[in-house]
């Protein structure tokens, strides 16, 4: 689903509208030396170990993703910095006022499970360079400002607490960090700044025990060579062996990462990102919420195309959740109890096309969601796979099955959907269930003169 808003990479487009930064860009590029352009192109797929790091993820599915920092002070989006074009010193002094109560991570993660979500990933250090952690390479970090202790450390507890798997998200880019900009045109800039940054991921690589994901964003404004993400990322799986990286440093990492769309990219492992309303931090006055019903057939979606679903609560400055996400997710959870099977596990599937239904699938069983229950009978077109029993999923009755050479259908059916978000229907087929609509229903299908 498209945002009405803007995403990360439509600002860095606006960012990158000026002259100024074109300039920055082209002058960045011919300082790199050729060592660091050989390194650029060193890694062109997965790092090393992929499969065995990445298994978990793969059937994990369903994961939180929490955007937490001085912006929710303000509640105008977590962008407010750079938007409204406030100048540092006067961001600063939030904070001072950034005073969550104790250990608000326990209800995130209370409310991850509930909901059905398997791993949780916190914002270490937004745009705003602010960190959520304790550092030694800043006082601009929670533990010496106003919250006077280690945000970090409470959210990696938390998880753990309710057996969840933890990341941090960390942004490249800085607002805050006096080379953050002129790192693109400024060697020793650059050399100050990529220490600071690769220091900072140490710190929370080192000090928090087993970290499971680590997701970059942003790398404005230099590539990989300038980033030396290469060695970023050795340095990262040294001291976490068995972690997973996304590919926001300019590197393929473990996976890729659409945001508030849903792409899944072929022989790729990938996680849709997406916001629950239009915005990542807390904002008090967006109220466009995703129904439970959206979020559900979003989840289904990703479940098809073999690939994850991150979705994101903004918390408010206290660290409470608000009321509206709290309700949407509780719903959630409900549906993904109930049907936990269809998706946990779930396996790219090549039956995608209906107008009232998704799909995912286990083997040779699928599983039809129904999100806009036509009443007695369900039908399927150009399925090319001998279809042998179908099932109500949570009550286990037993459906009725007719299937000729361009369609299935399945009857005797209740007149009114046993699941407002999302009834299924299990199907076990002779072999891994596939649909070709061109071949089957347009080529195949008889057409008689009137």
């Amino acid at each position: 689903m498209k945002n009405s808003g803007w995403t990360r990479r439509e600002s860095l487009a606006g960012l990158g509208a000026g002259a100024a930064l074109t300039a920055a860009l082209t002058s960045s590029c011919t300082k790199q030396t050729s060592e660091k352009k050989a390194e650029a192109k060193v890694e062109s797929g997965p790092p090393a170990g992929h499969d065995r790091r990445i298994a978990w993820w793969r059937q994990a599915k369903f994961g939180m993703f929490i955007h937490w920092g001085l912006y929710s002070v303000l509640g105008r989006h977590e962008w407010v910095m750079e938007n409204e074009g406030i100048p540092i010193p006067e961001y600063e002094q939030l904070a001072r006022q950034f005073k969550p109560k104790p250990n608000a991570a326990r209800d995130w993660a209370r409310l991850a499970k509930q909901a059905g979500m398997k791993y949780m990933v916190m914002t270490s250090k937004h745009h705003e360079g602010f960190a959520n952690f304790s550092s030694k390479l800043t006082d601009y970090n929670a533990s010496k400002q106003g919250p006077g202790r280690d945000l970090a450390a409470e959210f990696v507890d938390a998880a753990r607490a309710e057996g969840l798997r933890c990341g941090f998200y960390y942004s490249l880019m800085d607002w805050h960090h006096p080379d953050g900009a002129i790192c693109a045109t400024d060697e020793q800039a650059r050399r100050r700044f990529v220490d600071y940054i690769h220091g900072q991921i140490r710190e929370l690589l080192t000090n928090y025990g087993k970290i499971d994901i680590l997701w970059y964003d942003v790398a404005w404004p230099l590539d990989a060579a300038g980033w030396e993400s290469e060695k970023m990322n050795n340095m990262v799986f040294q001291l976490q062996p068995d972690i997973i990286v996304n590919n926001r440093n300019k590197l393929p990492g473990d996976f890729s990462t659409p945001e508030q769309r849903i792409v899944a990219e072929a022989d790729k492992d990938w996680e849709s990102c997406m916001t629950m309303n239009e915005s990542w931090g807390y904002h008090k006055a967006d109220d466009n919420w995703k129904s439970p019903k959206t979020i559900v057939r979003n989840l289904i979606t990703c479940a098809r195309g073999g690939g994850n679903y991150l979705l994101n609560i903004g918390p408010k400055p206290d660290g409470s959740i608000p009321e509206e996400s709290v309700k949407i997710l509780t719903s959630v959870g409900k549906w993904v109890d109930k049907n936990q099977s269809t998706i946990f596990g779930a396996e790219r599937c090549n039956v995608a096309r209906s107008s009232y239904c998704n799909f995912s699938r286990k083997g040779n069983t699928l599983y039809i969601h129904v999100y806009d229950w036509p009443g007695d009978t369900v039908a399927i077109g150009g399925m090319k796979t001998k279809v042998k029993s179908a099932r109500l999923l949570t009550s286990g009755h037993d459906v009725k099955v007719e299937q000729d050479d361009v369609r299935v259908r399945f009857t005797g059916l209740p007149a009114t959907a046993p699941d407002p978000l999302a009834t299924v229907i299990a199907v076990e087929c002779e072999s891994e269930p596939a649909q070709d609509m061109v071949e089957v229903v347009r080529k195949g299908r008889k057409r008689f003169k009137a």
